[in-house]
């Protein structure tokens, strides 16, 4: 009796982590093989091959089916409820009309042009997690070859075969136990998958790693705070390098000419108090420009040094190229969570100009030469210190938007303040590392405002203030045929003329949205989608 209750476990055990083709055939290998040169193609049309949709980030489509003069026909085509999930933060992808998007730990594969499902991998959510890998959030998947693969909640790698779901290889490459936990789409670089971790405000160590897309086989790990001896190690004295923080957990960008790739990271732990980390807390609220072969770091730029308001900067690095009295500018863009919009040289890391992109900005009063901040003395205290911007930031994770036509960086932006709290708190295994928070005034109102950034003007030529309470975590999403859509803050997806903000067309979910639009064609249709609450819903024209 004891023997058959053992083997009924181990079965429900393996039947709880195994993919189960739910309706449909799998799909055939010339529709789900990814070539090198769909992972290159720059920018996008019919596939949206990765989670910002190809290498530079700047969520530009060429396509142009949907356009200002016939965007007002856009209605739903179809809409996918996969469970699991209340607040759905993926960007699905789409190769050659199959379209793989998350909910948690499951992963699905559908019929692009009707959400037809073609099969779905169910793995259950894990228990003993903290902060937002204890909300199961996953924004994504990584596709190469006949291989899709997902970042689970606990710090898992796992790869699916595209045609059927089955699972090739799982491997756990951080340690939940130690806090650690995944909440972002993974990113396939040539012949390696790179993945990242959360757990920033938990008392953990960051670092990125980097897989064999084939085998599983680890290739390099760089962890994102130097231990002792090493560069910017005197910034973390004792022990406090293991607890510091810089968590890696939105997805990368990457240049293939300079080999390099481009990820951010979180803020230093302990929040708020750091007279236990003095100094500038490398490699914290920092862009890294990473060797892809050997985890090397080749230079970084820190945003917001020895940050004590939980200023992540894991805000997409876009990637632009501009023109200059005949020179090409190879440019990294960033609108910070502090509040800074910033413009780098990225082939070096060299600050090139920042500006501030809202008004209530009090923690810093600006920037020097090197783009460093120039500090206002305001700081979290016991009693409370009022500090802008707020906890959330001036703008965060949901993705901004570049369109070469126009020249101009598409962000949604928050005018918001707290009140900051500091107080002193030795790390202690299984709670979270915050020195205690932060508090929001009921009688201020916030406010979201879509902004239209120029590079070359250095500031914002149009400005699109949302109705709402601010709590949009929506981005955007460019097109060459004119059109910005991009999520407001009344639920609703919306289009609009990207040299003007003029409103052209919308869709209300009736839900929160915490994903960013994408877009992709089949047999020569236009699709815009984008995850609302607990659906996905797919937009064409008439047909």
């Amino acid at each position: 009796m004891k023997t058959s209750r053992v083997v009924l476990a181990v079965l429900l055990a393996v039947l709880a982590c195994t993919p189960m083709v739910v309706e449909g055939q799998p799909a055939p290998t010339s529709v789900t093989t990814v070539n090198p040169e769909d992972l290159l193609t720059s920018p996008v049309g019919a596939n949206w091959t990765s989670y910002n949709g190809d290498y530079t980030g700047r969520r530009y489509s060429t396509l142009r089916e949907i356009n200002p003069a016939n965007v007002h026909q856009l209605r739903a085509a179809w809409v996918f409820h996969p469970g699991n999930s209340q607040n759905l933060e993926v960007t699905p992808v789409v190769i050659r009309g199959v379209m793989y998007l998350t909910s948690a730990n499951d992963v699905f594969a559908l019929d692009a042009r009707s959400g037809r499902q073609i099969w779905h991998y169910r793995r259950p959510v894990s228990s003993g997690l903290l902060d937002d890998a204890a909300a199961h959030k996953n924004r994504g998947v990584a596709v190469w070859q006949n291989s899709v693969f997902i970042q689970t909640d606990d710090a898992h790698l796992l790869s699916l075969d595209a045609r059927s779901g089955g699972l090739l290889w799982d491997v756990k490459y951080a340690d939940k136990t130690k806090h650690y936990g995944a909440t972002g789409a993974p990113l396939a670089v040539k012949d390696e998958v790179i993945v990242g971790t959360s757990g920033g405000d938990s008392g953990v160590r960051g670092f990125l790693a980097a897989y064999d897309a084939a085998t599983g086989k680890k290739k390099w790990q760089r962890w994102t705070i130097p231990g002792p001896g090493e560069f910017g190690s005197d910034s973390w004295p004792g022990d406090a390098y293991l607890h510091g923080g810089a968590t890696t957990w939105l997805t990368g960008t990457y240049d293939p000419a300079l080999n390099l790739l481009y990820w951010t990271t979180s803020n230093a732990g302990p929040d708020f108090l750091a007279d236990s980390r003095p100094g500038d807390n490398l490699y914290t609220a920092c862009v890294l420009a990473i060797d892809p072969d050997t985890g090397e770091i080749k230079w970084y730029f820190q945003f917001t040094p020895h940050d004590l308001y939980d200023y992540d900067a894991t805000e997409t690095p876009v990637l632009i190229d501009t023109q200059e009295n005949g020179t090409v500018k190879h440019l990294l863009v960033q609108a910070n969570r502090n509040g800074f919009f910033y413009v780098l040289d990225r082939t070096n890391g060299k600050f090139l100009y920042a500006t501030p992109f809202v008004k209530k900005l009090t923690w810093a009063t600006g920037l020097d030469a090197s783009g460093r901040p120039i500090l206002s003395g305001k700081i979290p205290t016991q009693e409370g210190t009022y500090i802008c911007p707020g906890i959330e930031g001036a703008t965060n994770w949901f993705s901004p938007s570049y369109n070469p036509d126009t020249g101009l960086f598409y962000f949604l932006a928050l005018e918001d303040c707290n009140t900051f709290f500091a107080k002193p708190r030795n790390f202690t295994p299984g709670e979270t590392f915050y020195n205690t928070g932060t508090n929001h005034s009921s009688t201020e109102k916030s406010g979201k405002i879509l902004l239209a950034f120029s590079l070359k003007e250095g500031k914002a030529v149009w400005r699109s203030p949302q109705v709402g309470a601010g709590k949009s975590w929506a981005g955007t999403l460019t097109t060459a045929a004119g059109l910005l859509f991009f999520g407001d803050d009344s639920e609703s997806l919306e289009a609009v003329d990207v040299a003007t903000g003029r409103p052209l067309w919308h869709f209300n979910t009736g839900q929160l949205m915490r994903a960013s639009p994408m877009t992709y064609a089949v047999d020569g249709v236009q699709y815009v989608v984008i995850a609302a609450g607990s659906d996905v819903f797919s937009f064409s024209l008439p047909h």
